[in-house]
């Protein structure tokens, strides 16, 4: 029983490994004093610092955060609405539903040359708000599938309750409804966000010819044909510590609510 237990921890702890080994030689080289990936000659925060300076990346960074910040907004509302929609019809939803959550499975290329067919074809220049608009399409079925798990869990018995005490739909639904899903709309909009700054296929399929709108995932890519340096190695780990401390966030949203 004792080996039994020994094995699944050894064999628990390899795929853990095989999982964020990457991730770990990632940061370790972003703190590689030397200018070659291949090379370590001691630890250095000078690329980090370098960032600072590199006009190119504080732009891509910018766009990112204006394209995350809208397109959370705009998805968050429309996903929570979306999610109280189907609610409302539960028992007829499947092919709704269906539909709805189609963006989360279908391939990123796909979805990137469908959007930018319809675009083209609706002769709509390309630019930040194209990336917004493809982002909120995209982020839509995710936080809506959040706050759809929280309204499964949802006592209803409270909005008969306080309709049956003189309160109007929508009083009912700011005083009762809102209050019990607000964590899983913060925890949707916070994976929106997450997904809309480390998105890249659908971005660099809408943003069209030139840098003014390009993102920091599309930064990276450019910078990377030249070669891997720790200053890459320093932008991914930063971008990568903000995405998992959303994530960690929303996570504990969720946790919280389940309690």
């Amino acid at each position: 029983m004792h080996s039994a237990a020994l094995s699944r921890r050894i064999v628990l702890i390899l795929v853990f490994g095989f999982l964020y080994l990457p991730i770990a030689v990632l940061v370790l080289l972003s703190f590689n004093e030397s200018g070659l990936p291949t090379s370590w000659s001691g630890f250095s925060t000078k690329w980090y610092t370098s960032l600072a300076g590199n006009a190119e990346i504080l732009h891509a960074a910018w766009n990112t955060l204006i394209v995350a910040i809208f397109a959370t907004l705009i998805s968050t509302v429309l996903g929570t609405m979306l999610a109280l929609g189907m609610e409302a019809r539960r028992r007829k939803s499947n092919t709704l539903e269906a539909l709805a959550f189609a963006p989360m499975v279908i391939p990123d290329i796909v979805l990137a040359v469908a959007l930018l067919s319809l675009l083209s074809r609706l002769n709509i220049t390309l630019g930040l708000h194209t990336i917004v608009l493809s982002h909120v399409i995209f982020d839509l079925a995710f936080v809506c599938s959040v706050v759809r798990a929280r309204l499964k869990s949802f006592d209803y018995s409270l909005v008969e309750a306080s309709r049956d005490l003189g309160a109007s739909g929508w009083t009912s639904f700011w005083r009762v409804t809102f209050p019990v899903i607000l964590p899983a709309i913060i925890a949707g909009g916070l994976l929106a966000f997450t997904l809309s700054v480390d998105e890249f296929i659908i971005a660099f399929f809408t943003a069209g010819a030139g840098r003014a709108s390009i993102t920091l995932p599309m930064q990276i890519y450019s910078m990377i044909r030249f070669g891997i340096t720790p200053e890459i190695n320093a932008l991914a780990t930063l971008v990568m510590g903000l995405s998992a401390t959303i994530l960690l966030i929303s996570q504990w949203l969720n946790r919280e609510q389940k309690a």
